[in-house]
């Protein structure tokens, strides 16, 4: 039994921060913004929205696009890092909003990289038969833990929420491959402490390396070819990062997803935004072979090879 994913949807604030109007309130620019992480504008939530709302809006976009109900749900999954308080947990939450009875839930923590270690948590509970619905949201409020004073790393952040839903899917589709890994000796360049702080130098060299390395890892375990690859989501952190990892795979710029331009880093929600948009513009279609990876605060990271489809 392969697991694959069988529904998608994803939600972001409506309030639009641009890079201009970050210039009014710190020493920064729209210019200096853009050629150095992509970025164009983010979203943030207002005070009334909080990680748990945002989470269930895009779950039930996933659960609707499915065909689903919270009856039918065995398992939710939230990464998040920032959730609405340290618990009862977001998953919790939701399972209650979501009138998920039977669902057990939990909420997982890997930062940016926390949606791949969900993902790939749910395939291992579908393959063994032990569940057959598995709702994984990752979701980010992230501008309540961000330095609005900090133009380092202000402008780098935006909220989100993105969801999928796991289920069994017909021989030859759904997670090819997968791989996961961690090095806590990182820590110390990407981390909390009452606000995000983060070692821009250290990140950008672990990211660049390691984004590129897991694509090729995960395309290699599966047995294919960079050839194969139809399309790209990698973590929207920045875009230079994203691009060392297009060009270890060799594919054209529109088959790599960009959505970070539009939203910034939303942390473990930055993929799965980005595949509820593909699926949404006809990016990814039935039978694709997609990449996704990941990296984040841990340090931690993810990659999954996934041929698309139910």
């Amino acid at each position: 039994m392969k697991a694959g994913v069988i529904g998608v949807g994803h939600y972001v604030p409506e309030q639009v921060v641009t890079n201009f109007d970050l210039e009014k309130r710190m020493d920064t620019s729209d210019e200096w913004i853009r050629t150095r992480t992509g970025i164009e504008e983010r979203r943030i939530a207002p005070d009334h929205i909080d990680t748990s709302d945002m989470g269930l809006e895009a779950a039930k976009k996933a659960m609707s696009d499915a065909g689903i109900s919270g009856e039918d749900l065995d398992l939710i999954l939230v990464a998040t890092v920032t959730p609405d308080q340290p618990f009862p947990s977001v998953a919790c939450m939701l399972q209650e909003k979501l009138g998920a009875k039977k669902a057990a839930a939990m909420d997982l923590s890997a930062a940016c990289a926390g949606f791949m270690y969900g993902v790939i948590t749910a395939s291992q509970f579908i393959e063994t038969g032990a569940y057959q619905n598995i709702l994984v949201v990752g979701v980010e409020k992230l501008s309540k833990i961000v330095d609005w004073e900090d133009r380092n790393t202000a402008v780098l952040f935006g909220d989100g929420a993105g969801a999928v839903v796991m289920g069994p899917v017909s021989e030859g589709k759904g997670v090819l491959s997968f791989e996961l890994g961690a090095d806590g000796t990182g820590g110390q360049y990407l981390y909390q402490d009452k606000f995000v702080v983060m070692n821009g130098r250290e990140v950008f060299k672990f990211a660049v390396r390691q984004m590129g390395e897991s694509s090729v890892n995960v395309i290699e375990k599966a047995g294919l070819n960079k050839d194969d690859v139809d399309f790209l989501i990698p973590h929207q952190a920045n875009m230079r990062i994203m691009e060392s990892a297009r060009e270890r795979l060799g594919l054209p710029i529109e088959k790599m997803s960009t959505t970070v331009k539009s939203y910034g880093n939303t942390s473990s929600a930055s993929i799965p935004i980005s595949i509820s948009e593909a699926v949404e513009k006809g990016q990814i279609k039935d039978g694709d072979v997609v990449v996704m990876v990941g990296f984040g605060g841990g340090l931690t990271w993810g990659a999954i090879a996934v041929r698309w489809g139910k």
